[in-house]
């Protein structure tokens, strides 16, 4: 579609043919596979991808841990042959590669990890010993938050053992749970059918003997089971639910455990729903392009939460942040003004430059004023003479003089005079 006529994309089609652009993605390497070890093979299922994964979850880390987090499960839709590919039938993308996500409930990806089996969380854990793999997770996620954090997930990671051993580290587990994990909570708890006959907004409480740890169970539509040790029913509030008899909104009350778990708990499905609006879904049999893809979108989906975050805090006004995609756009344009490769320009101006050679139209050719990320690098701008008979027009805002001074980076002529000094305002 970039390279049609109808449809033509100048960012891109000036830079390389189509040909030459299939070739250079079905090419892309992130490392050389001579340089990586039997043993470091049979341990890391991802180690093609190892060093771009890495990169990126160093700059999750580096982000500030807030009060609450969230931990769930992401998918990275995949369909082809790939060393751990994972079928989970309630997700919109249900075949994949599975990486469970730390984040906040803004969004930010705070940590993440590849899941490659339960035998790498084990090496990651410290005494894993009778713990599942919803605890592993937990565990290994929350190693690098602060204590007296506060972690909601949903049923597939909450269970008492794992909720007691975040508790001696101070980390403070609130969730959905299964009743198998709960059995003799359950007993105690009022059934399904008392609770429907009592109307939606019923909810009962049972806490532990030394009361650190509480079951809530709240009828709404249906009957949902939580386990926290910092939430409990009180307070309680009320919240507009959808009645399909009434065809109307009812209030119905709802526990404090509710409310802060519906709060808190959707960051991951936030970054997922800022990733798919503009996922890089390019067909491809090769499972590490979809992984380099994938965290390359989760990386901009980050930077942008991130960028209207700080823009809010600051005060700027709602119309002056960039949305999402046209922040995708001028990443991209800062990336390929930067590594942009001007050899055919500088060979052409170089003939022109000759006094012996003749000017195609008898004009000497234009070159186009770079992007300002280029022109602001700290470094590489060194002013050349070139020996032109007729002196070229500057090209900084505004000036009508004329040069002969060049930036060796940026190719265009600008004034470097006593009085007039458009080489220093060109790249600052």
């Amino acid at each position: 579609m970039y390279w049609s006529k109808a449809l033509r994309f100048p960012a891109i089609t000036d830079r390389f043919t189509r040909d030459r652009f299939f070739r250079l993605r079905g090419s892309l390497k992130v490392l050389i596979d001579d340089d990586v070890p039997q043993d470091l093979r049979k341990s890391d299922k991802f180690w093609k991808v190892r060093p771009f994964l890495d990169r990126i979850l160093q700059g999750c880390k580096s982000q500030t841990r807030p009060e609450c987090v969230c931990i769930d499960e992401q998918m990275i839709p995949f369909t082809g042959a790939c060393p751990c590919r994972q079928y989970l039938p309630m997700k919109p993308n249900p075949v994949g590669i599975k990486n469970f996500v730390c984040a906040t409930a803004d969004g930010i990806v705070l940590d993440f990890d590849v899941y490659q089996g339960a035998d790498a969380l084990l090496e990651q854990v410290e005494e894993p010993e009778g713990l599942g793999l919803g605890s592993l997770v937990i565990d290994r996620l929350c190693q690098t938050l602060h204590r007296g954090t506060k972690v909601y997930c949903d049923r597939f990671f909450t269970t008492i053992q794992g909720t007691e051993r975040m508790m001696k580290k101070e980390l403070y587990m609130t969730g959905t749970v299964m009743k198998s994990r709960v059995a003799a909570a359950v007993q105690k708890l009022p059934t399904d059918k008392t609770m429907k006959m009592a109307g939606r907004g019923t909810s009962a409480e049972v806490t532990t003997e030394d009361g650190k740890m509480c079951i809530v169970k709240w009828y709404d539509n249906k009957p949902v089971l939580m386990m926290s040790v910092v939430h409990g029913t009180q307070p309680e509030d009320t919240c507009q639910r959808w009645d399909k008899k009434l065809k109307q909104y009812v209030t119905v009350s709802r526990p404090s455990i509710v409310r802060e778990y519906n709060f808190k708990m959707g960051g991951v499905d936030l970054v997922d729903r800022m990733i798919s609006y503009y996922r890089m879904s390019v067909r491809t049999k090769k499972w590490t392009m979809r992984m380099l893809m994938h965290f390359t979108d989760l990386a901009l989906a980050n930077s942008w939460l991130l960028y209207r975050k700080d823009l809010a805090v600051c005060g700027t006004p709602k119309k002056s942040i960039m949305q999402f995609l046209e922040f995708r756009t001028e990443v991209a344009q800062i990336f390929l003004a930067q590594h942009d490769s001007q050899e055919d320009d500088t060979d052409l101006l170089e003939l022109a430059d000759d006094e012996d050679l003749p000017i195609q139209g008898g004009k000497r050719p234009v070159m186009a004023v770079p992007h300002v990320s280029v022109r602001r690098r700290a470094n590489a701008h060194l002013p050349e003479m070139v020996s032109l008979k007729n002196a070229a027009r500057c090209r900084a805002a505004g000036c009508t003089g004329r040069s002969r001074v060049r930036c060796v980076t940026c190719k265009v002529f600008l004034c470097l005079q006593a009085d007039r000094n458009c080489y220093t305002a060109f790249h600052t």
